[in-house]
């Protein structure tokens, strides 16, 4: 067995590790590494943490993608590059950046992606929009989900330049991202925006991803408009969810549902330290929409970092939990969240599931790095899912029951359930809510006030 097919069966691999396999010293095997060329080996780490591997061409091409990171001004900085590795696995280093690295990657080598690209694929409703408009031209399968990471790479690398955070893989998507601020449109004036949202919205139901809504997501796009009566703004980058147009129970159910979005978020920005996503309700042409400010854009061209909890979890704890409070209590206890940050998201959760939100995955809660840590970002997604149809567009009848707290958990609980109650009374008398689901509000509000005298 030679040297490169000792690498390419391992990485990253010590020198002691290679030299056995190969059966020689380990100063002979340094003389071997010497003489392969540049281009092909990657070495990292110092010492006794010295590793090595071969590198492992996508689609083809042999060669380092360079990372670049927007700052919030819109200014592009060269963060490093990535080199992908035999058998699998990349090399970039993160140690001297923003973002947290576990130690097992603090000299560059990750089994799979850098955890901050998963965030970057495509996913969810335009997710799909673009690998069924995109596929063929990429070479990759039409549903995202069956995309290996080589696939991300080659989609990011391509098309990449407006992906979700400050990050922009290659050049030529940081090519399309320069462009692009030379050459999109002005951002909607507010007299145009229903009426433009009505039009994208018909375009996004006629590109086609059945049955979205009907399957616990909203339908949404992207969209650029000015702020509304002279409003302050971050950015007038915003993703916008929309209703369909009929007078189905379904279709009423999701514009109740996206009405309750908007109030949960007013609601939750009371919650101690919290911050939440800027939206608001426009209703057009038979649909209703809720316009989200993206909350890593700023202005016309600045962009900051975003790491959902689901990634970092993947990357840096590993645990298997789907309680927001616990993981990032061992975030706390690893010194990568300050202790405010822990008492926000048990604020957050807790609010989230007294106003009947069934769906608080890791995907729904997010973090900025700062400075190898994590920051808690602006909250979304926060609404009361259990009253979504069903797959098949049913609108079922189900009961709530507020979850009641532990002991110590009570203070936190009490202090959430005071801003839940004031969300129940507002949606129960928001006339853009149909009469029957305001009702329904209202007695869940009566609900929480008999589940209080127990807490």
């Amino acid at each position: 067995m030679g040297l490169e097919t000792a690498l390419a069966l391992q990485a990253p691999a010590a020198a002691s590790g290679l030299a056995d396999a190969l059966q020689v010293s380990v100063p002979t095997l340094h003389r071997m590494l010497q003489r392969l060329p540049a281009d092909r080996l990657v070495s990292a780490g110092k010492a006794r943490r010295a590793r090595y591997a071969l590198r492992r061409p996508l689609r083809g091409v042999l060669g380092d993608l360079p990372v670049y990171a927007v700052d919030a001004s819109g200014r592009a900085e060269m963060l490093g590059s990535m080199a992908l590795l035999h058998p699998q696995g990349a090399w970039l280093d993160l140690a001297r950046s923003d973002w947290p690295v576990p130690d097992e990657s603090r000299d560059g080598w990750w089994p799979g992606l850098p955890y901050p690209f998963y965030d970057m694929r495509p996913q969810g409703y335009m997710g799909r929009l673009f690998a069924r408009a995109e596929h063929r031209a990429l070479g990759v399968s039409p549903d995202p989900q069956a995309w290996s990471d080589d696939d991300v790479l080659h989609v990011l690398s391509q098309r990449g330049g407006d992906a979700s955070g400050n990050l922009v893989l290659g050049d030529a998507a940081y090519a399309d991202w320069q462009a692009a601020r030379l050459t999109r449109p002005a951002p909607l004036a507010p007299a145009q925006t229903a009426a433009a949202y009505a039009a994208l919205a018909d375009q996004a139901v006629a590109a086609g991803v059945p049955g979205s809504s009907a399957a616990g997501e909203f339908p949404k796009f992207a969209a650029r408009r000015e702020a509304p009566g002279g409003a302050v703004s971050n950015t007038p980058h915003v993703l916008v969810k929309f209703s369909g147009v009929d007078a189905s129970p379904t279709v009423r159910r999701w514009a109740d549902l996206l009405v309750c979005e908007h109030l949960a978020l007013e609601h939750a920005a009371v919650l101690p330290g919290v911050r939440v996503a800027r939206s608001r309700i426009l209703q057009h042409g038979g649909r209703t929409f809720l316009e989200v400010e993206r909350f890593d854009r700023h202005g016309e061209h600045g962009r900051s970092p975003l790491c959902s909890l689901e990634s970092a979890n993947a990357a840096l704890l590993g645990d298997a939990s789907r309680d927001w409070t616990l993981l990032v209590r061992r975030f706390a206890a690893t010194g990568l969240l300050a202790e405010a940050g822990v008492q926000q998201v048990a604020h957050l959760w807790w609010f989230g599931r007294l106003i009947a939100n069934t769906d608080m995955h890791a995907g729904n809660l997010s973090f900025r790095p700062v400075a190898g840590c994590l920051s808690l970002a602006p909250a979304y997604d926060m609404l009361p899912m259990l009253h979504a149809p069903l797959a098949g567009g049913e609108v079922p009848v189900r009961e709530f029951e507020p979850p009641l707290p532990l002991p110590p958990q009570r203070a936190v609980w009490q202090a959430a359930c005071t801003v839940a109650l004031d969300f129940w009374a507002a949606a129960a008398r928001d006339t853009r809510i149909s009469e029957g689901f305001r009702a329904l509000c209202a007695q869940h509000r009566t609900r929480l006030l008999q589940a209080a005298e127990h807490a």
